[in-house]
């Protein structure tokens, strides 16, 4: 009996290993999609095959305990182009990655919150060690919604991380991460440098 239930743990680790590679799998499929609708995309079908991932790892799915923030000021964040945009420091996300205990700071975006589809979208840029090197030197973003906060915890998937449009082009107005959301420690998931040309 004891060994069946052993069995039925790795069988059940094993499926949610493949299922959670399929779940990445269609969201990267969706992003690349979303290049082909957006009117302002720096990319064109032939370019989609340069993108660059790192293969799906669960170990940086991580549950985050969330504080969220009160009466917050808004603030103009820097970006890489042009002039800077406006957000407010929504939340604090306190995790443990790869062994280490680590914060983030979640932001809302001030012009995207008056918009309805975009109401409840918060933003979560950072860089981290890989920076450079391996991924986009400028750092990368992963978008959120106040709904994904189910009581004061929160899930960050790194393996949705995404470089904005200026690891591709020049010319976009891509906001800069905070320092406060600089992680030390290699993020080793999500998006890769891209494999082409930078254009301008």
């Amino acid at each position: 009996m004891r060994y069946l239930f052993i069995l039925f743990c790795l069988v059940s680790l094993n499926c949610f290993g493949q299922d959670y590679a399929a779940q990445i799998a269609k969201f990267r499929e969706q992003y690349k999609n979303d290049f082909l609708t957006d009117a302002n995309s720096p990319l064109k079908k032939d370019d989609l095959q340069l993108l660059r991932f790192y293969d799906a790892d669960s170990s940086y799915r991580v549950n985050a305990k969330v504080e969220v923030l009160q009466n917050q000021a808004e603030f103009t964040m820097p970006v890489f182009s042009g002039t800077g945009r406006q957000y407010a420091r929504y939340a604090i996300l306190s995790f443990t990655l790869k062994g280490k205990p680590v914060q983030l700071t979640l932001y809302k975006s001030t012009a995207l919150s008056k918009l309805p589809q975009y109401a409840d979208y918060l933003f979560l840029p950072f860089t981290d060690d890989t920076n450079g090197s391996t991924t986009y030197g400028g750092g990368r973003y992963i978008d959120m919604r106040t709904g994904d906060i189910k009581g004061d915890v929160a899930v960050v998937d790194f393996n949705r991380a995404y470089n904005p449009y200026c690891a591709f082009s020049a010319g976009y107005s891509c906001p800069k991460p905070p320092d406060e959301n600089h992680l030390e420690i290699a993020v080793e998931a999500g998006e890769k440098n891209f494999a082409g040309a930078k254009k301008h």
